[in-house]
């Protein structure tokens, strides 16, 4: 994603109609993701609108290099709204932050175009360095409450983050993300069906894993009895295909991680 891909237009001319598309926009992306948004009238309510708004005009003046009135502006809506973001922080249109509380977004954080996330999201840092620390969000992805997308990782596009995930390697596009640490989960290689908000029913490949495991325990349990005791074992039931090769990867990427995330 390049440098300064959505800046906030200059507001004479053209580029005030810009950005009064850019505010249709934001509008509208409410509308169409929050079911309980009756009117635009009650949408302007939002606070996660009102932050929004509030960052696009600290951006453009942090862009212009007044930097202690843009932080000013950010204070303030921090203050207001209880979201921070950095006014350095690049967001494209379309981007809906879903009751919003506790939100943090740091200052080389960019975002695409139609991305949702919900309360308790951080779009953070690692370390004190300088340059790029922060993540790089994809067009039309949605973040789950409480996710952490920690470092100057890439979320590819339509990819969704899981509610309470940890997120510290790059997401590919059309996947899905969850645990901790963040694992990522290719549905067929297609992009995750609708509905797109349900971000908090994912598939979860270690508790898939573990489910497996428990199963084939439960079935050598059985055999094991039955010889002990003369009888034919019982037959195992069918299977959706051999759940062991999972299991098997499962440990592979643990182990070959030092215990911490996925190569």
């Amino acid at each position: 994603m390049p440098a300064n891909r959505h800046p906030l237009p200059a507001a004479t001319g053209g580029g005030l109609q810009r950005a009064l598309r850019i505010v249709r926009r934001d509008i509208q992306a409410v509308k169409d993701r929050d079911p309980a948004a009756t009117s635009t009238a009650e949408v302007l309510l939002y606070q996660g609108l009102h932050a929004v708004w509030m960052h696009r005009v600290a951006h453009r003046l942090y862009r212009r290099g007044l930097r202690f009135p843009s932080r000013l502006v950010s204070q303030v809506s921090r203050f207001l709204t209880g979201i921070e973001i950095h006014p350095g922080a690049q967001i494209g249109p379309g981007f809906f932050i879903d009751h919003g509380m506790g939100v943090v977004i740091g200052e080389t954080t960019e975002i695409g175009e139609d991305v949702t996330v919900y309360q308790g999201v951080t779009l953070g840092g690692t370390g004190a360095h300088g340059g790029k620390r922060h993540p790089t969000i994809g067009d039309r992805v949605i973040v789950g409450t409480d996710a952490q997308v920690l470092g100057p990782l890439l979320v590819g596009d339509d990819a969704k983050i899981g509610a309470g995930s940890i997120v510290i390697r790059d997401v590919p596009a059309r996947s899905t993300v969850v645990g901790n640490p963040g694992r990522p989960v290719i549905v067929d290689g297609q992009r995750v069906p609708d509905p797109p908000l349900e971000h908090t029913h994912l598939p979860d490949p270690v508790a898939e894993a573990l489910e497996c495991l428990v199963g084939r325990i439960g079935e050598l349990e059985e055999e094991i009895l039955a010889l002990r005791e003369g009888r034919e074992p019982p037959p195992r039931p069918d299977r959706n295909g051999d759940c062991m090769p999972s299991v098997r990867d499962q440990i592979t990427r643990i182990l070959g991680s030092g215990g911490d995330a996925p190569s």
